[in-house]
């Protein structure tokens, strides 16, 4: 008589050190809906999300989503896996990216995104220690360009972008407003997203992507299209 010995995956448990190769065959296994990382080669589990970070969300994506309909080249993503290195796969809650046929540096690894990607957005309540702590240093590490948190109670923007291998407080111009130095024409008015005034964080973004410098980026994204 033969025995037939089922392999059983282990759970993902917060706190846990893993590798990320681990990790991932774990987060595969867990019940639909689990939301976990790993950032620093420790397992997180976020807690639920309160409706000022949902809404937070949704405005950022739009925002996000208008420039990515602009700029033909690049990609946004919400709530997509990142395999950054061994010590890090985050479920950030935004990012845009240069799609790797035209020149970016993240990858396309089967249904995920591998490498780091240009622009990473966390939006932080909850979990405000972690992603200007462990997951800060994460992507400062992998090699993020630019990383925007957006902080609830106290309310902030601090948008980072890098120099040589650290990430620095981006800073606005004279009119307040925050440019993205990677994604030209991504312009972000921090005092409009805090007070939830839509058409004046939308006019914002709209006056960036009506520069030469995007029609510029754009021009140059389709010139590096391979493929």
């Amino acid at each position: 008589m033969s025995t037939i010995r089922q392999s059983i995956t282990p759970p993902l448990v917060a706190g846990q050190r893993l590798d990320r190769s681990t990790f991932h065959e774990r987060y595969e296994a867990m019940p639909p809906n689990t939301r976990a990382e790993l950032i620093g080669g420790v397992v997180y589990m976020p807690s639920p999300l309160s409706r000022d970070h949902g809404s937070f969300d949704i405005v950022i994506s739009t925002w996000l989503g208008l420039y990515w309909t602009a700029t033909p080249g690049v990609e946004a993503l919400g709530n997509a896996s990142v395999l950054l290195d061994d010590q890090g796969e985050p479920q950030p809650d935004m990012l845009l990216r240069i799609l790797p046929e035209h020149g970016g540096q993240s990858r396309d690894e089967g249904d995920y995104i591998g490498d780091a990607p240009e622009l990473i957005v966390e939006v932080s309540k909850s979990s405000r220690r972690i992603d200007l702590g462990p997951k800060f240093e994460d992507y400062r590490r992998t090699g993020v360009r630019e990383y925007l948190v957006v902080t609830i109670d106290p309310a902030e923007v601090r948008w980072f972008v890098r120099r040589d291998d650290r990430l620095v407080p981006l800073a606005a111009g004279p009119d307040g407003v925050l440019r993205s130095e990677v994604f030209p024409g991504l312009w972000l008015d921090p005092t409009a997203l805090l007070a939830n005034d839509k058409p004046r964080l939308f006019a914002t973004l709209n006056r960036g992507l009506a520069t030469p410098e995007h029609a510029d980026f754009v021009a140059l994204l389709a010139a590096r299209r391979v493929g």
